[in-house]
Protein backbone atom coordinates (compact mmCIF):
# COMPACT_ATOMS: atom_id res chain seq x y z
CA UNK A 1 0.00 0.00 0.00
CA UNK A 2 1.50 3.11 -1.11
CA UNK A 3 1.98 6.09 1.79
CA UNK A 4 -0.17 9.19 0.77
CA UNK A 5 1.49 11.87 1.52
CA UNK A 6 -0.03 14.31 4.23
CA UNK A 7 -0.66 17.58 2.54
CA UNK A 8 0.29 19.71 6.01
CA UNK A 9 3.07 18.12 6.60
CA UNK A 10 5.82 20.23 6.26
CA UNK A 11 7.82 19.98 3.20
CA UNK A 12 10.84 20.75 4.84
CA UNK A 13 13.65 17.98 4.56
CA UNK A 14 14.36 18.13 8.64
CA UNK A 15 10.59 16.99 8.73
CA UNK A 16 11.80 13.26 8.49
CA UNK A 17 14.19 13.65 11.31
CA UNK A 18 11.22 14.01 13.54
CA UNK A 19 9.70 11.13 15.73
CA UNK A 20 6.57 9.79 14.61
CA UNK A 21 3.52 12.02 16.14
CA UNK A 22 0.75 9.86 17.60
CA UNK A 23 -2.79 10.98 16.08
CA UNK A 24 -4.52 10.40 19.46
CA UNK A 25 -2.40 12.35 21.08
CA UNK A 26 -4.12 16.11 21.57
CA UNK A 27 -1.40 17.04 23.73
CA UNK A 28 0.93 17.36 20.95
CA UNK A 29 1.75 20.42 18.60
CA UNK A 30 3.52 19.84 15.66
CA UNK A 31 5.64 23.33 15.28
CA UNK A 32 8.31 23.92 13.15
CA UNK A 33 11.18 27.12 13.35
CA UNK A 34 14.36 27.47 10.91
CA UNK A 35 17.59 26.49 12.98
CA UNK A 36 18.83 29.73 14.73
CA UNK A 37 21.74 31.69 13.59
CA UNK A 38 24.67 32.08 15.62
CA UNK A 39 24.68 35.87 16.81
CA UNK A 40 28.50 37.22 17.73
CA UNK A 41 29.58 36.93 21.42
CA UNK A 42 29.07 40.81 21.51
CA UNK A 43 25.57 40.70 20.64
CA UNK A 44 24.56 37.82 22.48
CA UNK A 45 22.64 38.68 25.95
CA UNK A 46 21.89 35.98 28.59
CA UNK A 47 17.92 36.30 28.50
CA UNK A 48 17.89 37.09 24.59
CA UNK A 49 20.29 34.27 22.78
CA UNK A 50 21.19 31.90 25.30
CA UNK A 51 24.55 30.71 24.65
CA UNK A 52 25.01 27.98 22.00
CA UNK A 53 25.85 24.31 23.70
CA UNK A 54 28.96 22.50 23.20
CA UNK A 55 29.32 21.13 19.79
CA UNK A 56 29.80 17.76 21.92
CA UNK A 57 26.31 18.15 23.49
CA UNK A 58 22.95 16.62 21.52
CA UNK A 59 20.72 19.16 20.11
CA UNK A 60 17.17 19.60 21.60
CA UNK A 61 14.19 17.80 20.05
CA UNK A 62 12.65 20.42 18.17
CA UNK A 63 9.41 19.12 19.17
CA UNK A 64 9.94 20.04 22.70
CA UNK A 65 7.74 22.65 23.85
CA UNK A 66 9.72 26.29 25.05
CA UNK A 67 10.11 26.31 28.54
CA UNK A 68 8.97 29.72 29.69
CA UNK A 69 11.76 32.13 31.02
CA UNK A 70 12.29 31.34 35.04
CA UNK A 71 12.11 34.48 37.11
CA UNK A 72 16.25 33.62 37.94
CA UNK A 73 16.99 33.94 34.44
CA UNK A 74 15.42 37.45 34.37
CA UNK A 75 18.15 38.50 36.99
CA UNK A 76 20.35 38.57 34.32
CA UNK A 77 18.38 41.36 32.15
CA UNK A 78 20.60 44.45 33.43
CA UNK A 79 23.83 42.48 32.33
CA UNK A 80 22.39 41.95 29.48
CA UNK A 81 21.20 45.44 28.69
CA UNK A 82 24.74 46.36 29.67
CA UNK A 83 26.30 44.70 26.93
CA UNK A 84 23.92 45.99 24.38
CA UNK A 85 24.81 49.69 26.10
CA UNK A 86 28.29 48.63 25.83
CA UNK A 87 28.07 47.40 21.85
CA UNK A 88 26.44 50.78 21.08
CA UNK A 89 28.71 52.73 22.43
CA UNK A 90 31.39 50.83 20.77
CA UNK A 91 29.57 50.63 17.19
CA UNK A 92 29.49 54.95 17.66
CA UNK A 93 33.14 54.80 18.55
CA UNK A 94 34.02 53.19 15.54
CA UNK A 95 31.81 54.89 13.13
CA UNK A 96 33.14 58.22 14.95
CA UNK A 97 36.98 56.94 14.14
CA UNK A 98 35.97 55.68 10.59
CA UNK A 99 34.82 59.86 10.46
CA UNK A 100 37.59 61.40 11.40
CA UNK A 101 39.59 58.67 9.22
CA UNK A 102 37.66 60.41 6.50
CA UNK A 103 38.12 63.88 7.36
CA UNK A 104 41.80 63.77 7.88
CA UNK A 105 42.18 61.83 4.28
CA UNK A 106 40.50 65.06 2.63
CA UNK A 107 42.66 67.08 4.68
CA UNK A 108 39.83 68.97 6.34
CA UNK A 109 41.51 68.54 9.70
CA UNK A 110 45.21 69.17 8.06
CA UNK A 111 45.34 72.92 9.32
CA UNK A 112 49.23 73.10 8.97
CA UNK A 113 49.12 72.35 5.19
CA UNK A 114 47.50 73.82 1.65
CA UNK A 115 45.30 76.74 2.24
CA UNK A 116 44.98 75.90 5.90
CA UNK A 117 48.32 77.74 6.01
CA UNK A 118 47.24 80.87 5.58
CA UNK A 119 44.14 80.74 7.73
CA UNK A 120 41.66 80.95 4.46
CA UNK A 121 39.38 78.34 4.58
CA UNK A 122 38.38 76.67 0.33
CA UNK A 123 35.77 78.89 -1.01
CA UNK A 124 36.87 82.05 0.47
CA UNK A 125 38.90 85.08 -0.96
CA UNK A 126 41.03 87.11 0.53
CA UNK A 127 40.17 90.58 0.79
CA UNK A 128 43.46 92.66 -0.91
CA UNK A 129 42.10 96.19 0.04
CA UNK A 130 43.62 96.46 3.27
CA UNK A 131 47.09 95.03 2.21
CA UNK A 132 47.61 97.05 -1.26
CA UNK A 133 46.58 100.26 1.11
CA UNK A 134 48.97 99.55 3.44
CA UNK A 135 51.59 99.22 0.60
CA UNK A 136 50.58 102.17 -1.04
CA UNK A 137 50.72 104.33 2.16
CA UNK A 138 54.55 102.75 2.76
CA UNK A 139 55.64 103.29 -0.80
CA UNK A 140 53.77 107.58 -0.86
CA UNK A 141 55.31 107.82 2.57
CA UNK A 142 59.05 106.56 1.20
CA UNK A 143 58.74 108.49 -2.14
CA UNK A 144 57.19 111.55 -0.95
CA UNK A 145 58.17 112.83 2.56
CA UNK A 146 62.13 113.64 1.38
CA UNK A 147 59.83 116.24 -0.63
CA UNK A 148 57.63 117.75 2.66
CA UNK A 149 59.58 120.44 4.12
CA UNK A 150 58.58 122.70 7.09
CA UNK A 151 58.25 126.27 7.17
CA UNK A 152 58.93 128.76 10.06
CA UNK A 153 57.99 132.26 9.24
CA UNK A 154 59.24 135.05 11.52
CA UNK A 155 57.80 138.33 11.54
CA UNK A 156 55.72 141.65 13.18
CA UNK A 157 52.21 142.31 13.65
CA UNK A 158 50.06 145.29 14.50
CA UNK A 159 48.97 145.28 18.19
CA UNK A 160 46.28 147.52 18.09
CA UNK A 161 47.85 150.18 19.79
CA UNK A 162 49.76 151.62 17.53
CA UNK A 163 52.76 149.13 18.03
CA UNK A 164 54.20 145.95 16.78
CA UNK A 165 54.86 142.62 18.39
CA UNK A 166 56.90 139.84 17.20
CA UNK A 167 55.55 136.34 15.47
CA UNK A 168 56.27 133.20 15.13
CA UNK A 169 54.14 130.59 13.17
CA UNK A 170 54.96 126.96 11.24
CA UNK A 171 53.76 125.07 8.66
CA UNK A 172 54.39 123.06 6.14
CA UNK A 173 54.84 122.84 2.51
CA UNK A 174 55.90 120.66 -0.51
CA UNK A 175 58.53 120.35 -2.89
CA UNK A 176 56.72 120.22 -6.78
CA UNK A 177 59.96 121.05 -8.71
CA UNK A 178 63.73 119.99 -8.06
CA UNK A 179 65.08 123.91 -9.04
CA UNK A 180 63.47 124.28 -5.31
CA UNK A 181 59.78 125.63 -6.04
CA UNK A 182 57.44 125.01 -2.96
CA UNK A 183 53.48 125.35 -2.78
CA UNK A 184 52.49 126.15 0.73
CA UNK A 185 49.30 128.08 2.00
CA UNK A 186 48.89 131.94 2.28
CA UNK A 187 48.30 131.78 5.58
CA UNK A 188 51.48 130.11 6.34
CA UNK A 189 53.55 133.02 4.92
CA UNK A 190 51.75 135.92 6.35
CA UNK A 191 51.31 137.28 9.59
CA UNK A 192 48.49 137.66 11.97
CA UNK A 193 47.35 141.25 10.19
CA UNK A 194 48.21 139.50 6.36
CA UNK A 195 51.45 140.88 5.53
CA UNK A 196 54.10 138.66 4.31
CA UNK A 197 56.58 137.17 6.73
CA UNK A 198 60.33 138.93 7.15
CA UNK A 199 61.86 135.95 7.16
CA UNK A 200 61.11 132.27 5.99
CA UNK A 201 63.19 129.53 6.76
CA UNK A 202 62.73 126.55 5.10
CA UNK A 203 63.83 122.74 6.67
CA UNK A 204 63.96 119.71 4.85
CA UNK A 205 63.62 115.74 6.08
CA UNK A 206 67.30 115.69 6.02
CA UNK A 207 68.02 118.46 7.60
CA UNK A 208 69.19 121.17 5.67
CA UNK A 209 67.66 124.69 6.17
CA UNK A 210 66.83 127.21 3.30
CA UNK A 211 65.77 130.94 3.16
CA UNK A 212 62.86 130.87 1.51
CA UNK A 213 61.01 133.91 -1.30
CA UNK A 214 57.69 134.21 -1.46
CA UNK A 215 57.31 134.44 -5.21
CA UNK A 216 53.08 134.66 -5.23
CA UNK A 217 50.30 134.11 -3.20
CA UNK A 218 46.38 133.77 -4.17
CA UNK A 219 44.21 135.37 -1.63
CA UNK A 220 41.08 133.08 -3.31
CA UNK A 221 42.30 129.89 -2.49
CA UNK A 222 44.87 130.30 0.28
CA UNK A 223 47.86 129.20 -1.87
CA UNK A 224 51.05 130.50 -1.72
CA UNK A 225 54.54 130.05 -3.60
CA UNK A 226 58.33 129.84 -2.00
CA UNK A 227 61.19 129.26 -3.72
CA UNK A 228 64.90 128.46 -2.21
CA UNK A 229 67.81 128.54 -3.99
CA UNK A 230 68.85 125.05 -4.32
CA UNK A 231 69.19 122.19 -7.10
CA UNK A 232 68.58 118.77 -7.05
CA UNK A 233 66.20 118.57 -4.52
CA UNK A 234 63.41 115.71 -4.10
CA UNK A 235 60.10 116.87 -5.56
CA UNK A 236 56.63 115.15 -4.73
CA UNK A 237 54.52 113.82 -8.31
CA UNK A 238 51.31 116.52 -8.90
CA UNK A 239 48.30 114.36 -9.88
CA UNK A 240 44.72 115.46 -10.84
CA UNK A 241 41.91 116.23 -8.30
CA UNK A 242 39.33 116.19 -10.90
CA UNK A 243 39.79 112.48 -10.61
CA UNK A 244 39.21 111.93 -6.81
CA UNK A 245 36.83 109.54 -6.07
CA UNK A 246 34.74 109.78 -2.59
CA UNK A 247 35.95 106.95 -0.44
CA UNK A 248 39.46 106.66 -1.87
CA UNK A 249 42.56 106.30 0.24
CA UNK A 250 43.69 109.62 1.74
CA UNK A 251 47.08 110.03 2.88
CA UNK A 252 48.46 113.65 4.81
CA UNK A 253 51.86 114.30 5.37
CA UNK A 254 53.27 117.25 7.48
CA UNK A 255 54.93 118.86 10.66
CA UNK A 256 52.11 119.15 13.10
CA UNK A 257 52.21 121.35 16.23
CA UNK A 258 54.94 122.23 14.06
CA UNK A 259 57.81 119.83 16.07
CA UNK A 260 56.70 116.27 15.06
CA UNK A 261 57.96 116.58 11.63
CA UNK A 262 57.52 114.50 8.46
CA UNK A 263 54.35 113.08 10.23
CA UNK A 264 52.02 110.35 8.06
CA UNK A 265 48.75 110.35 8.47
CA UNK A 266 45.80 108.34 6.15
CA UNK A 267 42.25 108.17 5.66
CA UNK A 268 39.78 108.44 3.18
CA UNK A 269 38.24 111.25 0.82
CA UNK A 270 34.93 112.25 2.92
CA UNK A 271 33.34 114.53 0.38
CA UNK A 272 34.31 117.04 -2.47
CA UNK A 273 32.71 120.25 -3.41
CA UNK A 274 32.70 121.62 0.58
CA UNK A 275 33.10 125.42 1.66
CA UNK A 276 34.24 126.77 5.15
CA UNK A 277 34.42 130.09 6.59
CA UNK A 278 38.05 130.67 7.83
CA UNK A 279 37.64 133.76 9.04
CA UNK A 280 35.22 136.65 9.37
CA UNK A 281 36.37 138.32 5.92
CA UNK A 282 37.84 135.08 4.34
CA UNK A 283 35.83 132.22 2.90
CA UNK A 284 36.94 128.65 0.82
CA UNK A 285 34.99 126.65 -1.76
CA UNK A 286 35.39 123.96 -3.35
CA UNK A 287 37.07 121.57 -0.86
CA UNK A 288 38.41 118.34 -0.30
CA UNK A 289 36.92 117.02 3.13
CA UNK A 290 39.31 113.87 4.60
CA UNK A 291 38.64 112.79 8.08
CA UNK A 292 43.25 111.89 7.86
CA UNK A 293 44.35 113.27 11.26
CA UNK A 294 45.07 117.53 10.05
CA UNK A 295 46.65 119.39 12.68
CA UNK A 296 47.65 123.06 13.22
CA UNK A 297 51.01 122.51 11.58
CA UNK A 298 50.14 120.36 8.73
CA UNK A 299 49.07 123.28 6.89
CA UNK A 300 50.30 123.69 3.38
CA UNK A 301 51.62 119.60 3.78
CA UNK A 302 50.07 117.67 0.60
CA UNK A 303 47.08 115.42 0.37
CA UNK A 304 48.06 112.37 -1.76
CA UNK A 305 46.27 109.48 -3.01
CA UNK A 306 47.33 105.95 -3.14
CA UNK A 307 49.96 106.66 -5.86
CA UNK A 308 51.69 108.42 -3.58
CA UNK A 309 50.42 111.76 -5.81
CA UNK A 310 49.50 115.21 -4.57
CA UNK A 311 45.79 115.60 -5.23
CA UNK A 312 45.47 118.47 -2.61
CA UNK A 313 47.09 120.94 -0.41
CA UNK A 314 46.07 120.79 3.61
CA UNK A 315 44.38 124.00 4.63
CA UNK A 316 42.23 123.77 7.80
CA UNK A 317 41.16 121.51 10.39
CA UNK A 318 37.58 122.03 12.70
CA UNK A 319 38.50 122.06 15.72
CA UNK A 320 35.08 121.59 17.37
CA UNK A 321 35.24 118.00 15.58
CA UNK A 322 37.18 114.98 15.10
CA UNK A 323 37.89 113.96 11.75
CA UNK A 324 37.05 116.73 9.79
CA UNK A 325 40.13 117.81 7.40
CA UNK A 326 39.99 120.30 4.10
CA UNK A 327 41.90 121.09 1.66
CA UNK A 328 42.28 122.56 -1.26
CA UNK A 329 42.48 120.71 -4.66
CA UNK A 330 45.62 120.85 -6.58
CA UNK A 331 44.01 121.36 -9.51
CA UNK A 332 43.02 124.92 -7.94
CA UNK A 333 47.35 125.50 -7.69
CA UNK A 334 48.19 124.64 -11.35
CA UNK A 335 47.26 127.89 -12.62
CA UNK A 336 49.37 129.59 -9.85
CA UNK A 337 52.35 127.21 -10.48
CA UNK A 338 52.63 127.81 -13.97
CA UNK A 339 52.72 131.14 -13.05
CA UNK A 340 55.14 130.92 -10.77
CA UNK A 341 57.45 128.90 -12.52
CA UNK A 342 56.92 129.83 -15.99
CA UNK A 343 55.51 126.82 -17.09
CA UNK A 344 52.86 124.66 -17.31
CA UNK A 345 52.01 122.31 -14.39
Amino acid sequence: MTEQHDPTAPRDDASAAQPPVDPNDDTQTIAYSPPPEPHPDWMRSAWLDPAEPPASAPAPAPTEPVAPTSPVARRSAPDGLGRIFAAAVLSAVLASGGTVVVLEGTGALNHTSGAGASGQQPGQTSHPVAVDDSSAVVNAAATVSPAVVQITATGTTNNGLGGQIPERGVGSGVLYDQAGWILTNRHVVQTEDGAIASQLTVELKDGRTFDGTVYGVDTLTDLAIVKVDATGLPAAPIGRSADIKVGQLAIAIGSPLGTYTSTVTTGIISATGRSIDISATSHLTNLIQTDAAINPGNSGGPLLDAAGQVIGLNTAVATSAEGLGFAIPIGAARDLIGLATGSAA
